[in-house]
């Protein structure tokens, strides 16, 4: 059995409890940062600690415009273009440490209260991701769960993929590894979790046997969100 779209990212009774307590470790780990920490490099390409919590302060900020869209029925994307989203992080990153750590809190909070006053007709509205993916509003719960989560393991600040809650990573393995499947060369491998009973499948279904990848769930869930290196495995196109 595999666990693929098991689960239901739009279940808020999980999703947001998962967003409040994900933002809570993602600023418990700002905070424990120093002002040269925030202008250290990280393991993502080209982006330093600022450039990170930049970014997750202008995500909420883009989420906060789909919360309004359902809210209103006003048509407001989350950026204009991808040129728009990488200038707002190379600007945010420039902004003095204090700032930034104001923007991240605050952001994170505005976007929480605007949330809790959707009702259940705005929860069900249709907005599009930037991506341009319709989704309903109820998705977006889901969509900072993997931005506070994942982003705050990569400030190298304390929070690591153990500290993941377990359906967690089970629902992260099942959104990575559908997305990663729609790749062009993506490998055929058989995700094998030592601590599940489920596993996963990456890539195309071909005749012969795929790659195995065994480690706990945790461990596969760094690697194919490219937190990780597998030298055993052939690499993985990018997930985001």
């Amino acid at each position: 059995m595999t666990s693929q779209d098991r689960r239901d990212r739009h279940d808020l009774t999980v999703t947001l409890p998962w967003m409040r307590e994900g933002t809570a470790r993602l600023l418990s780990a700002a905070d424990r940062l120093t002002d040269d920490d925030l202008n250290a490099p990280t393991a993502l390409p080209g982006w330093t600690r600022a450039h990170v919590v930049g970014h997750l302060a202008r995500n909420a900020e883009a989420l906060g415009r789909l919360v309004a869209w359902a809210r209103t029925g006003v048509v407001t994307p989350m950026y204009a273009d991808r040129e728009q989203r990488a200038a707002e992080i190379d600007s945010s990153a420039a902004l003095g440490p204090d700032v930034l750590r104001v923007q991240l809190k605050s952001t994170a909070a505005e976007l929480d209260e605007a949330l809790a006053a959707l009702d259940a007709p705005a929860w069900r509205a249709e907005v599009k991701s930037a991506l341009g993916r319709t989704i309903p509003a109820a998705e977006i719960p889901w969509m900072r769960v993997r931005e506070v989560w994942l982003h705050a393991i990569d400030l190298a600040a304390g929070v690591t993929f153990a500290d993941l809650p377990a359906d967690l990573v089970d629902t992260l393995l099942d959104d990575v590894t559908a997305a990663l499947s729609t790749r062009s060369g993506c490998p055929a491998v058989r995700l094998t979790p030592t601590d599940r009973t489920a596993t996963w499948h990456l890539g195309p279904a071909t005749p012969e046997p795929p790659a195995l990848a065994e480690a706990p769930a945790a461990d596969l869930l760094a690697w194919a969100t490219g937190r990780t290196a597998r030298p055993d495995l052939v690499a993985l196109p990018a997930w985001l």
